[in-house]
């Protein structure tokens, strides 16, 4: 078993900067939430500062000092502010809440728009390297915790900063003793917290790891069920999921051990804090220097800020545990895509379709697999590429997508070096048919759309039936509105790969890829689909990848590779006459397959 530890993991500094850098975004919005927020703090103070007066003034009325009138008057007026106090503060509550939610709102959108975009531009050697069940985990946390990441700063840290220091200078004017018993109780308390949950950040990152190659072998499971069916494989692959189990509990227990360590000592510095409040201030009634309305406004505050700082610690324990959520989502940030385009790249637009690999060398993972290769193909030359698996065949398609960069030599399509241009303009004037159609899981429709999703209706359906597709969805209730479910699991193989030559006709580009297009499916599948890739062919510069021999014996020219060399080249003709590789292979398979 293995824990996903490849991705860098960003301080909590970093994250904090990328919670304000998100922030900005909406700076009005949350310095005004933040503003109202201060003035409720304000508010609250009053509601002390008015039950010691109610104290005070019924004391002054025992002692005969005033008369019931002036007493009726003075709690009258209590009421009155009391009301307008509380109303005010119910009608800022509700502005607020609900300001909040579009702040939330917008600041989760931006996050999904900030990060899907990132995520979505690295490189293919970043998306086949990590697990989309992780990657998706990631997302959906990150998410989950900017929510809570922000309630923390507007709905606990800025209140109780600006309570305590409104509540300090009330008690300041009052007994500055309590003050400095409140000071050394709750910065104390603050401190020791802080000092706990620095030490448990680390907990929680180790605990995310955990927890995401958990939910990546899981949803890897779950996705390749059909093969833990097909091998009897379900008690193999739930002892591989126990093992991941039982390491993500080891790291939460782990995690939550620092809440014991931190509970004790709180309650050590409140408890302290609680008998020194209760004895100083009455030591000074029982002199006369104090009344008991100023005693009751101490304590009623010091309890207030008891509670506020039981619930900062456990807000501060949830913080802290959110920022390190948020950094499983803001360490992709720290990736970069390797394929980078240069300054103000211009878009690719292919006019003819000559495509050139001059001297180019390239190695995957150390792995050797070109060294100064060369490669010419004419504007609507149809050129086959076969060899052995391992030759080269589909890395010189991913070179061609610029999916890798060479390190050394170049890759040009009509004279243009693909490095020099943009990337997704590139790709986006090269169609391809590949072996397995990846389909989303939507209509038929919407499927064939995706590769040029402004083409008319009339556009799309004459490549439905020029895919011979027609037919086959005229069968369907739905008809080319059919939903043909995850990865297109409702289509057959052939159904699936008429879908993707009809997407790939609706692409409309002079560069066409056949990768393996028919080498899964049937004969008699074949043999029909042959014909509409012949039609698709037409006018075009393809490039086909083939391990079936009798698919490529009208190629303008045959590329046999060898360990990502060129050892023949010619037409079918020429090369079944020629001792060598090619007649080998057609001898072994006499159009059946060569072994992938």
């Amino acid at each position: 078993m293995s824990i996903t530890t490849d991705l860098p993991i960003p301080t909590f500094k970093e994250n904090i900067r990328s919670y304000f850098g998100l922030v900005k975004t909406r700076k009005g919005s949350w310095l005004t939430i933040a503003f109202l927020t201060l003035i409720i703090q304000a508010f609250l103070i009053a509601d002390k500062l008015l039950f010691k007066e109610v104290v005070d003034k019924s004391a002054l009325y025992a002692g005969g000092d005033i008369t019931t009138q002036i007493l009726a008057q003075t709690f009258i007026l209590i009421a009155w502010i009391f009301l307008g106090v509380a109303g005010t503060r119910m009608i800022l509550n509700l502005i607020i809440q609900r300001m909040k939610q579009h702040l939330e709102a917008g600041l989760i959108q931006k996050l999904k728009e900030e990060y899907t975009a990132h995520i979505l531009q690295l490189s293919h050697n970043f998306h086949v390297s990590h697990k989309t069940g992780s990657l998706i985990t990631r997302l959906s946390r990150g998410e989950s915790a900017l929510e809570d990441i922000n309630g923390f700063f507007v709905d606990t840290l800025l209140p109780n900063i600006f309570r305590l220091f409104v509540t300090g200078a009330a008690l300041w004017y009052f007994d500055k003793s309590s003050i400095i018993i409140i000071l050394l109780t709750f910065g104390g308390f603050v401190g020791y917290s802080l000092y706990i949950q620095t030490k448990q950040i680390q907990a929680s990152a180790f605990y995310n790891e955990a927890e995401d190659s958990e939910k990546g072998y899981t949803a890897e499971a779950i996705t390749n069920i059909d093969s833990v069916k097909y091998y009897g494989k379900e008690i193999f692959v739930l002892t591989k999921m126990r093992n991941y189990f039982i390491e993500t509990k080891k790291r939460l227990l782990a995690y939550w051990k620092y809440h014991l360590l931190a509970t004790g000592i709180q309650h050590l510095f409140l408890i302290g804090g609680t008998v020194a409040i209760l004895y100083f201030p009455l030591i000074k009634v029982l002199a006369g220097e104090m009344t008991i309305g100023t005693v009751v406004f101490i304590y009623s505050t010091y309890l207030g800020l008891h509670s506020d700082a039981v619930s900062f610690a456990r807000q501060l324990r949830m913080f802290t545990r959110r920022v390190s959520d948020f950094g499983s989502l803001t360490r992709y940030k720290k990736v970069q895509n390797e394929i980078k385009d240069i300054p103000n790249a211009p878009e690719l637009a292919v006019k003819e379709g000559s495509i050139s690999f001059s001297n180019i060398t390239f190695s995957y993972n150390k792995r050797p697999i070109f060294k100064n290769f060369s490669l010419d193909i004419k504007p609507n030359e149809k050129v086959a590429l076969v060899g052995h698996s391992g030759s080269g065949k589909s890395t010189l398609i991913k070179l061609l997508y610029r999916l890798y960069d060479v390190e050394q030599g170049r890759i040009l399509i009509d004279g243009n070096d693909s490095r020099t241009v943009k990337q997704e303009s590139l790709r986006s004037e090269l169609a391809i048919v590949p072996q397995e159609a990846v389909l989303f899981d939507d209509t038929i429709y919407n499927n064939i759309l995706f590769s040029n999703p402004s083409a008319s209706r009339k556009e799309v359906l004459y490549a439905i039936k020029y895919a011979q597709l027609d037919k086959i969805i005229a069968t369907f209730p739905n008809k080319e509105q059919t939903i043909v479910g995850q990865r297109g699991v409702k289509l057959s193989g052939g159904e699936k790969q008429r879908v993707s030559i009809a997407r790939a006709l609706l692409a409309n580009k002079r560069i066409l890829v056949l990768d393996e297009a028919t080498s899964a499916l049937d004969s008699q599948t074949e043999h029909d689909i042959q014909t509409d890739l012949k039609k698709l062919l037409e006018g075009r510069t393809a490039i086909i990848i083939a391990h079936r021999l009798s698919t490529i014996m009208h190629a303008d020219k045959i590329i046999v590779l060898d360990k990502g060399k060129i050892v023949q080249q010619g037409t079918h003709r020429q090369l079944i006459t020629k001792p060598g590789l090619y007649r080998q292979l057609w001898n072994l398979q006499k159009g059946g397959y060569i072994g992938e």
